[in-house]
C-alpha cells in the first residue's frame, strides 16, 4: 500500500523519482505526485489522480531539481483525487510531506490545533504537515524540531518523508509501523519504502526502526530516536539485480511469476536440503518447535490459504496440533491458547500490518515465533524470534503466485525436519527432495501448455459474473485460493467451497451455465467430489474438472502429474492461476495491478 521515494544530491532527481515510483506500482495505488527543489529557490509540486503515466504527462521541462520526494497513494482518508494525492503542502508553503500509514487521532489534533487553518484535502496527512507548520511558527521551532514535536503527538502508523523549503539541502524522515529504508549512495542518498524502487541507484540500505527519525543530506545520514538519542546502524547490501525486477519477454509480471514456480521449488530444495535430501533447518528453531504443544499459523489472504494447506503437513509429518487463523481476527479475538504455543507468521512482504499487531502481542506474552517471508530485513522478519526466507525472488504482480507455492513448499520442509527430530516414521519416509522434483516437473508441464488455459478460460469463464470452485480434503484450501485469484484480477464473484457444503445452501445459486471448477486430487474423497459434480451438473452447471492422474477420468479437462497428496496443492493451484490470468487478460484488465488492491497491506 502506498509507496515513498526520495533523493538528495543528484541533478536528475525528477527522473530518479519517476523511475522509483514506477518500480512501486505493484504495491497498488490510485494517485501519484512529486515535489522537486533545485536548492536555489526554484521548486515544483505536481500530482494527479491515476497512474504514473498520467503524472509523467503533466511534467514540464521546468520540473527539475537536485532534491525531491515522490509518492503513490492508496486511498484511506478521502477519495482518490488530485487534491488528496501526496505530497501535501502546509498552508504557508514551507513544508512538503509524503506519508504511508494511518494516523488514528488526526481529527482530535485538527480540532485542537488547527482551527484557524483552511484544510484543502480530506486526508490525515495534511493535518500532519499543517501541524508541523503550526509548531514551527507558534513555538519558533526549526523544521526538524517542529517535526519531532508533531511525532510525539501522533497515534497510528506512519512512514514520513518531509521537506522544509527553508532548508532544501535536507530531507527529514520518521517511521512507526510502516516500512522505510534509507539508501546510501556516493555523494547522494535516497529514501524508499521498498529497496526495489532504488536498486538502480544503490544496493546498500539502512533499515529504520519504529520510533526513529532521520536527517539526511547528500553526504550524511543522522539517525536518532524521537527522544533525541543517537543511533548507529550499518547498511546492509541487497543482493538483487535490476533485471530481477523486470518483466523480460513476458507481457505481465503475473505470467512471469507463474513461470518461475518450478525454479522456486528447485531453489528451495537446494537451499534447505542437503545432498541426501535431509532438511537443513537451524537446530535452535527445531528445538523450540519440538517444545511446543500447538502451532498457531497467522496470516492473511493468500498466505492464510497457504497456512491451511500446511496444517495437514505439520499434523501428519510432525504430529504437532496446528491451528490456522486470520491475523486480523486473532489479535482482537484471541482464542484460549495452549500451554506451550509456537507462532508461525506467513507474509510475502513481511510488512503485513494485521500480522504485525499479533506478533507484537506474542512478543509481550513471551512466546517464540517464526516468520516465513520473501523479504529479508522486513519488519516481521526482524521482530520474530526466527526467520525462514522463501527465496522466491521479487514478486511484483499484486496477485501472489510463486510466493504462495514457496510458502507451502517451505512449510513442508519444516514439517519434515520437525518430524525427523521426533523420529517419526511418516516424516522419515517422506522423500521431500524427490517430491519437490516431481512437483517442479509437473508445474513445468502445465506451464508449457499455458496457452491451452486461454481457451479454457474463454469457454468456462469468458462472460460469467460468478463462479464456484469445489474440492474436499487437501483440495478444499486450494479451492479457496483459486477463487481468490479469480476474483482478485478478473472481478468475477468467485467462491471456494468444500464440495459437500454446496448442498447446505449455496447450491441454490447454481443455474444453467454457472461455472463450477472441481479440483480432484485426494483419493480419500475423490468419489465424493465426483458426486458433487453430478449434483451441480444436474442443475445446469458448466463444469471443468482438474484431477490428479491417479484419480483422473477420461472426461477431465486438466490432468495433473501424481505427487504425494500432502504436496498436491502445489500442482492443482497452477491451473487456477492460469485460468485467472487469462480470464483477466481476455476481459482487457490490467492483470498486474487490479483495482483497489495493494501488494503490501501496511495498515490494519
Amino acid at each position: 500500500m502506498c509507496g515513498i521515494v526520495g533523493i538528495i544530491g543528484k541533478d536528475n532527481s525528477r527522473d530518479v523519482l519517476l523511475n522509483g515510483l514506477k518500480k512501486l506500482e505493484y504495491r497498488g495505488y490510485d494517485s501519484a505526485g512529486i515535489y522537486v527543489n533545485d536548492q536555489n529557490g526554484h521548486d515544483s509540486l505536481v500530482k494527479t489522480q491515476g497512474r504514473i503515466a498520467d503524472l509523467e504527462a503533466k511534467l514540464t521541462p521546468a520540473v527539475q531539481g537536485e532534491m525531491g520526494i515522490g509518492h503513490t497513494r492508496w486511498a484511506t482518508h478521502g477519495e482518490p483525487s488530485d487534491i488528496n494525492a501526496h505530497p501535501h503542502v502546509s498552508a504557508d508553503g514551507r513544508f512538503y510531506l509524503v506519508h504511508n500509514g494511518v494516523i488514528n487521532n488526526y481529527a482530535q489534533l485538527r480540532d485542537q490545533y488547527l482551527q484557524g487553518v483552511q484544510l484543502v484535502s480530506q486526508t490525515d496527512t495534511e493535518v500532519v504537515v499543517q501541524l508541523i507548520a503550526y509548531f514551527a511558527k507558534t513555538d519558533q521551532l526549526s523544521g526538524r524540531e517542529a517535526f519531532r514535536k508533531t511525532l510525539t503527538l501522533l497515534d497510528g502508523s506512519y512512514a514520513f518523508l518531509l521537506v522544509d523549503r527553508t532548508e532544501p539541502d535536507k530531507l527529514f524522515v520518521a517511521k512507526n509501523k510502516s516500512p522505510l529504508l534509507v539508501g546510501v549512495g556516493d555523494g547522494f542518498n535516497v529514501v524508499c519504502s521498498d529497496a526495489m524502487a532504488m536498486l538502480d541507484q544503490t544496493k546498500d540500505f539502512i533499515e529504520l526502526h519504529d520510533g526513529e527519525m532521520v536527517t539526511i543530506t547528500q553526504d550524511k545520514i543522522n539517525i536518532e530516536t524521537i527522544a533525541g538519542k543517537a543511533v548507529q546502524r550499518a547498511p546492509y547490501h541487497v543482493d538483487m539485480s535490476v533485471s530481477d525486477t523486470e518483466k523480460g519477454p513476458y507481457p505481465f509480471y503475473m505470467l512471469k511469476e507463474i513461470n518461475e514456480q518450478p525454479t522456486v521449488m528447485r531453489r528451495l530444495a537446494q537451499t534447505y536440503l542437503d545432498e541426501k535430501g535431509q532438511p537443513q533447518i537451524a537446530p535452535e528453531l527445531l528445538a523450540a518447535l519440538k517444545q511446543a504443544d500447538r502451532l498457531y499459523i497467522l496470516a492473511a489472504g493468500t498466505s492464510y490459504h497457504a497456512g491451511l494447506v500446511a496444517k495437514s503437513m505439520f499434523e501428519k509429518l510432525a504430529q504437532l496440533p496446528t491451528e490456522v487463523s486470520l491475523a486480523s481476527e486473532f489479535g482482537y479475538n484471541t482464542p484460549l491458547l495452549a500451554k506451550k504455543p509456537f507462532f508461525l507468521f506467513l507474509s510475502q512482504s513481511g510488512e503485513t500490518a494485521d500480522s504485525r499487531q499479533v506478533l507484537v502481542k506474542v512478543k509481550q506474552w513471551g512466546y517464540p515465533s517464526l516468520t516465513m517471508t520473501n523479504v529479508p530485513g522486513s519488519t516481521l522478519s526482524r521482530e520474530a524470534t526466527y526467520t525462514l526466507l522463501l527465496k522466491a525472488g521479487p514478486e511484483i504482480a499484486v496477485a501472489s503466485t510463486k510466493a504462495y507455492t514457496a510458502q507451502i513448499a517451505l512449510q513442508a520442509i519444516l514439517a519434515k525436519a520437525l518430524g525427523e527430530t521426533r523420529q517419526l516414521v511418516t516424516a522419515q519416509k517422506f522423500d521431500i527432495r524427490k517430491q519437490l522434483g516431481l512437483v517442479a516437473n509437473g508445474m513445468q508441464t502445465l506451464i508449457d501448455e499455458h496457452h491451452r488455459f486461454d481457451q479454457l478460460a474463454k469457454t468456462y469463464l469468458g462472460t460469467t459474473s460468478n463462479a464456484f470452485y469445489i474440492g474436499r480434503g487437501y483440495d478444499y484450501p486450494v479451492s479457496l485460493e483459486a477463487a481468490l485469484k479469480l476474483k482478485e484480477i478478473s472481478y468475477v464473484q468467485a467462491e471456494g467451497f468444500a464440495g459437500a457444503e454446496l448442498k447446505h445452501g449455496t447450491i441454490s445459486l447454481i443455474e444453467k451455465g454457472t461455472p463450477v471448477i472441481a479440483i480432484i486430487t485426494d483419493k480419500r474423497v475423490a468419489s465424493h467430489t465426483r458426486s458433487n459434480v453430478q449434483e451441480v451438473r444436474a442443475r445446469g452447471a458448466h463444469v471443468l474438472t482438474i484431477a490428479m492422474h491417479a484419480v483422473a477420468q477420461q472426461s477431465d479437462q486438466v490432468v495433473l502429474a501424481d505427487v504425494n497428496p500432502l504436496l498436491s496443492a502445489l500442482l492443482s493451484v497452477v491451473p487456477a492461476q492460469l485460468l485467472a490470468y487469462y480470464t483477466s487478460l481476455n476481459r482487457g484488465y490490467d492483470v498486474d495491478k487490479p483495482r483497489n488492491l495493494a501488494k503490501a497491506v501496511t495498515v490494519e
